[in-house]
């Protein structure tokens, strides 16, 4: 059996990871779930070139985040970066190495443009390691089945399972956690993989939707559903830590029945100029201003425009907040340290009833 909690030895059970959300994610948040018995993920990006501003600003919050734990220069450093694949041009000459200097515990891939694309990416972090004192473990994420197949042909150690109530960009053609998890858990099972974890992600914001998707074989055998640790995205958006706009936290806080009030489109990217990502993928955000606007028939040229003029005046009406359908469970913008240990907390209390027979 994999034991994602021998690999990264601060992490306490059940393991519970923050997604790398690119611009949210930064060293204050990665450092505070780690710190937390978490374990951290810097958002790195997706821009590899040379010159790219993003690696430049990885490097610096490697750095940064090596200080806020106290750590030496030749320490391991106990948390991962992930990387947005769809354009990996450099990633290999420019990104590994940044990697490597710092040591990072674990590299987290999502969102090529083919399955097939990311085997390069791997090999290479692997080549990485076998030449340096460098123990790294390699995330991919998934949101169907072939996706999980292909990572597994490439011999990942994690997969990342999204299912279809994740906030933010996922597979536009994809099914929810309670119907992929154990069809990919089967896979594992018909292979007779025992190395690789399996990490729940989409619609998790507590303690309910972990016992949800978690074996917890590390107390209850016999409740397998089919992931060994949980990834929690808008939870983590909404703490005090990260440094998302106030507006933001609290457009989730106040958002009720994720249902109804989120919408999965590749529309809220294009209202943004940010239709970057390939059509296999869309995203999932809180219906606000401009997909209102679409739906009375504004055309997207005069949304762009008033979006361009909001963000210019420093307003965050029209901004983009990608949101999970399991908003309304979200209540307060609490500590980064509240939510990992309410979490864990609250699973010893659901077990609890289980053992009582409720």
């Amino acid at each position: 059996m994999a034991n994602i909690l021998q690999w990264f030895p601060r992490t306490t059970a059940p393991f519970i990871a923050n997604a790398p959300m690119f611009g949210f994610a930064d060293a204050g948040l990665a450092t505070a779930v780690t710190k937390a018995g978490g374990f951290g993920f810097i958002g790195g990006g997706f821009d590899f070139r040379s010159e790219s501003t993003q690696l430049l600003g990885l490097d610096t919050q490697l750095v940064d985040a090596r200080s806020i734990l106290g750590l030496t220069d030749s320490s391991p450093l106990p948390l991962g970066v992930g990387f947005i694949t769809f354009q990996p041009d450099g990633i290999i000459d420019n990104a590994i190495p940044i990697l490597q200097k710092h040591r990072v515990g674990a590299v987290w891939l999502s969102f090529p443009r083919a399955d097939t694309d990311h085997l390069p990416i791997i090999k290479a972090i692997q080549k990485a390691q076998g030449s340096s004192d460098w123990d790294t473990k390699i995330f991919v994420q998934v949101g169907t089945i072939k996706a999980a197949e292909e990572a597994l042909k490439q011999g990942v150690d994690v997969l990342v399972v999204q299912g279809a109530d994740a906030g933010g960009h996922q597979w536009a053609q994809c099914a929810s956690l309670i119907s992929l998890l154990p069809e990919i858990r089967d896979l594992l099972s018909k292979a007779q993989d025992t190395t690789t974890a399996i990490l729940a992600a989409g619609g998790i914001v507590d303690e309910r939707g972990l016992c949800c998707c978690s074996r917890l074989r590390w107390v209850v055998p016999h409740l397998i559903a089919g992931a060994d640790g949980i990834v929690m995205g808008t939870r983590f958006v909404a703490t005090s830590e990260c440094p998302a706009p106030s507006a933001i936290k609290q457009t989730i806080v106040s958002g009720r029945d994720g249902g109804a009030s989120t919408v999965k489109s590749i529309r809220h990217d294009v209202f943004q100029s940010t239709d970057l990502f390939p059509r296999q993928y869309d995203g999932r955000a809180i219906i606000g201003v401009n997909y209102e606007d679409s739906r009375d028939g504004v055309s997207d040229e005069e949304i762009i425009r008033r979006y361009n003029a909001a963000k210019e005046a420093g307003e965050h009406q029209r901004r983009t907040v990608w949101a999970g359908a399991s908003i309304g469970s979200i209540n307060a913008v609490v500590s980064v340290e509240h939510v990992v240990q309410s979490t864990q907390q609250g699973v010893k209390v659901i077990l609890g009833r289980l053992n009582t027979g409720f």
